[in-house]
């Protein structure tokens, strides 16, 4: 099968600069086109980017000129990780000129005909597309999206008890890492020797996308998860590796092993489809007291599974736990690469 020929849209960011690392030498997909901000259109990549990540800029990206980010572009779909301010009408564009739009931005993610996608969770929902395609006119261009990257570990951790047991209640403090606020993001000066006790609008996305995605699909429409979510979120001074204390609460209730169990055996429609980026089990469970850390514990699964640990019995709810995941790799532009697998999986690519 010819590989589908992708762009980026934001390709200089750090996001952007992690799907140019995921997609080099992919099974599926070859990219074509590199898009950005002004300042960067017309000059090479090598020219416009700081590479941030570890090891060389690929070589197959250097020398490809950077360009706007609207249609036309040599390709047949966009991954975007565009700034919020931008991404509503850039994405919006490419999807009416007929490019299949896979978007890391949170610009389309509360629309209610747009899938908030997580494969191993609701992949039902890839049913909005026809909803979407009815609501925009549109004959092939199209615009799904993953949720904000907190809300995709705990969503993923807490999806097996959701539909074994049912939730009712979640209490989620976040630990989120120095790499999802971009570069340069934080101020040294603001984090050394600091926690920070906000990130502007990460509440409000945890609380109500995980709504979204754990919700029942039912004549086109989305009835939320019918369950409440409270979280805080908190920068502390790690550069990969978003972390979250967790607390549940269950409707039927079950031992720990129970949970244990059901947490770790999970597997999902991307592990039957043998998807590339998926990973073989999407949740690990580890035994030991002083478990996950970020530096130990953010790459497992290559960076694709949500790792928890110190799964107890709760005082106050039902059962405690910490998640922990690679907030630029499961956590943005890995999610997305998944969800275009699936995408192509289930032959709407």
């Amino acid at each position: 099968m010819a590989k589908k020929r992708v762009g980026i849209l934001g390709a200089t960011g750090m996001v952007g600069q992690r799907f140019i690392e995921l997609l080099e030498n992919h099974p599926q997909f070859e990219l074509t086109a590199l898009a950005a901000s002004d300042r960067s259109q017309g000059r090479t990549f090598q020219q416009a980017c700081t590479w941030r990540l570890a090891g060389e800029m690929p070589e197959s990206v250097r020398s490809m000129t950077v360009q706007a980010p609207q249609p036309p572009l040599d390709c047949e779909l966009v991954f975007s990780s565009l700034p919020g301010d931008i991404a509503r009408e850039c994405e919006g564009n490419f999807a009416d000129a007929g490019y299949a739009v896979i978007s890391n931005s949170s610009a389309f993610r509360m629309d209610p005909d747009v899938p908030l996608l997580i494969p191993e969770v609701n992949h039902r929902h890839l049913d909005l597309l026809e909803v979407q395609r009815q609501n925009s006119k549109r004959q092939r261009g199209f615009i799904v999206t993953n949720p904000n990257c907190s809300t995709i570990m705990l969503a993923l951790a807490l999806a097996p008890l959701h539909f074994k047991f049912g939730v009712t209640g979640v209490v989620a403090t976040t630990m989120q890492a120095l790499s999802g606020a971009g570069f340069p993001g934080v101020p040294s000066l603001a984090i050394s020797d600091n926690v920070l006790p906000f990130i502007d609008g990460e509440e409000e996305k945890i609380e109500i996308e995980t709504l979204k995605i754990l919700g029942q699909l039912q004549h086109g429409h989305i009835t939320d998860a019918s369950m409440n979510v409270s979280a805080q979120c908190h920068r502390v001074n790690v550069s990969d590796g978003h972390m979250a204390a967790v607390r549940v609460k269950l409707n039927k209730l079950a031992t720990v092993e129970e949970v244990k169990e059901t947490l770790a055996s999970y597997r999902a429609l991307p592990q039957e489809m043998n998807l590339p980026s998926a990973p073989e089990s999407p949740i690990i469970v580890r035994d030991e007291v002083d478990r996950p850390q970020p530096r130990l514990d953010r790459d497992a699964g290559k960076g694709m599974s949500v790792t928890i640990g110190r799964l107890r019995d709760d005082n106050v709810l039902d059962y405690r736990f910490v998640a922990l995941s690679h907030n630029t790799i499961r956590g943005a532009a890995g999610a997305a690469i998944l969800n275009a697998e699936l995408l192509i999986a289930s032959g709407i690519l």
